[in-house]
């Protein structure tokens, strides 16, 4: 054959391989010898017959490899992304669940969402965190730069004062007899925030920790230098299936209704507004509904009637409860919280006791697919507190006989949202709260009584993750004498989320 082993074809190969092992072994051969060279003869034909078998297998594997590889599918071209606004944290993050993402959670400018970046380190990296054993580790946040134009028509702001950087009603001066102006640059509001997620019994147990420098108090003489800010704590919890405890938006604010801004909140004295450590469970109803209940921590605030400033009594004894329904359709997403409280303060020994209650109904209507109208109405009775960082105390503690009595609130805010394009955007915002004093007590003049105001911004967003944003506000403090101070801000917002 020329010197070229022949090689049996596949399947005469096998054929005769299983003839071979087939044949049975004549019962009358006498002669051992020969027996034992057929079947040496047998094997040697069985041993060639899978070595060909592996060069045939061997050499087909060898021309598929020549194959070209099939080209890749061809994906339908996608429009550009819309900018999305925040939808609680929970915290989770539309009003049902601001938890679920909480990067969205209250995460800056607008509340925008900021991605997650991939962490780097010894474990395996990936496009959302990255892994220590089975746990999926993830850092987020943003930094920030404010630059803050105010003019104040009656009065200044005192030094440090937090009402140079956020909008807070009652820093507003009045009574100075003088106008003024203060310009700022701060980049305090950068965040950071931490999350975990590890598979617990076939549930994945969550945990958050997020902190800023917002509200540190700096030294005196802090802006000559080094201008130095503590990290303050924001939120920090745990959540596993639908309980979550630890520290996080109070269920009875809806955090997906606040309007984009250059401000830390916007809307503030419109709005209810509150972190506090809580024990929250929430149980789905039907698709698009759920309820919330919660039991949260409790401090009462106080105030005399001879003296504005608040006192937290901290002489609480029950949890302030909270109830929410959340409803989401294709109108839009709506919320419903009610509070119940026990409003206690103990002096020498004597205490006194009231009970608080508020109701606030809330929501986002979409308009189109880039517009949408956030409305938010708040009515209760010692509820001051939870409204606008505390405008005004629980109640107010004395009167001819020593009591507690309880401060009426109202306060509500509309923001409308235009989306120009895709990545230009505007929003038109008004808020207002005032204060019913109880009757039978002189309440001092002093005491805030209403806040009303409102704003107007432009947004734009260059780059994912990149949003600068411009906005102009007036706002109006009102005492309970009747004297007002206004301000008048013009604020410049920089942030790049990651």
């Amino acid at each position: 054959m020329s010197g070229r082993a022949y090689r049996m074809p596949r399947p005469w190969a096998l054929s005769g391989v299983a003839a071979l092992a087939l044949t049975p072994i004549p019962a009358h051969a006498q002669n051992v010898s020969a027996r034992e060279a057929a079947l040496e003869a047998r094997l040697k034909m069985l041993e060639q017959a899978v070595v060909d078998l592996r060069a045939e297998l061997a050499g087909r594997r060898g021309t598929a490899a020549t194959f070209p590889s099939p080209p890749p599918p061809v994906q339908a071209a996608q429009a550009p992304s819309t900018p999305t606004q925040p939808a609680p944290v929970a915290v989770a993050s539309g009003p049902t669940r601001e938890a679920a993402n909480p990067q969205v959670a209250n995460s800056g400018i607008a509340g925008r969402p900021t991605a997650n970046s991939a962490a780097t380190g010894t474990a395996t990296a990936s496009n959302d965190g990255f892994r220590m054993g089975n746990t999926t580790v993830k850092l987020g946040g943003f930094v920030r730069l404010n630059v803050i134009g105010s003019r104040y028509s009656d009065g200044e702001v005192a030094v440090g004062g937090l009402g140079k950087e956020f909008f807070l009603p009652q820093q507003i001066p009045v009574g100075g007899g003088f106008s003024s102006q203060d310009l700022l640059f701060s980049a305090r509001q950068t965040r950071l925030v931490f999350s975990t997620a590890t598979p617990v019994n076939g549930i994945e147990a969550k945990t958050l920790v997020e902190f800023d420098f917002a509200l540190a108090t700096a030294p005196v003489g802090a802006q000559r230098a080094t201008n130095p800010y503590v990290p303050t704590f924001r939120r920090g919890f745990i959540e596993y299936g639908n309980l979550l405890v630890g520290q996080e938006w109070s269920t009875f604010q809806n955090l997906g209704v606040l309007p984009e801004t250059t401000d830390f909140v916007g809307p503030l004295d419109g709005t209810v507004f509150n972190r506090q450590a809580l024990i929250r469970y929430t149980i789905p109803l039907r698709p698009g509904l759920s309820l919330q209940v919660a039991a949260e921590n409790a401090t009462t605030q106080t105030a005399l009637p001879t003296n504005p400033a608040l006192v937290d009594t901290d002489d609480d004894r029950l949890p302030d409860m909270v109830a929410r329904i959340n409803w989401k359709a294709s109108l839009g997403e709506f919320a419903l919280a009610g509070i119940a409280r026990e409003i206690r303060t103990d002096t020498l020994g004597v205490g006194h006791s009231t009970f608080g209650w508020g109701l606030s109904g809330s929501g986002r209507i979409p308009i189109g697919r880039r517009n949408d109208l956030r409305v938010m109405a708040t009515y209760g009775q010692g509820i001051g507190r939870y409204l606008g960082l505390g405008y005004v105390p629980d109640a107010i503690f004395g009167g001819t006989v020593q009591r507690l009595a309880r401060i009426d609130n109202f306060a509500g805010f509309a923001a409308l949202k235009i989306g120009w394009t895709d990545t230009i955007r505007s929003t038109f915002m008004g808020s207002y709260q005032s204060a019913d004093y109880p009757d039978g007590i002189a309440v001092t003049g002093l005491s805030n009584a209403r806040s009303y105001g409102g704003a107007a911004n432009l947004f734009w967003s260059p780059g994912k993750g990149f949003d600068i944003g411009v906005e102009y506000r007036h706002a109006v403090h009102e005492l309970l004498s009747g004297d007002t101070g206004a301000l008048d801000r013009l604020e410049f917002a920089f942030k790049f989320g990651f």
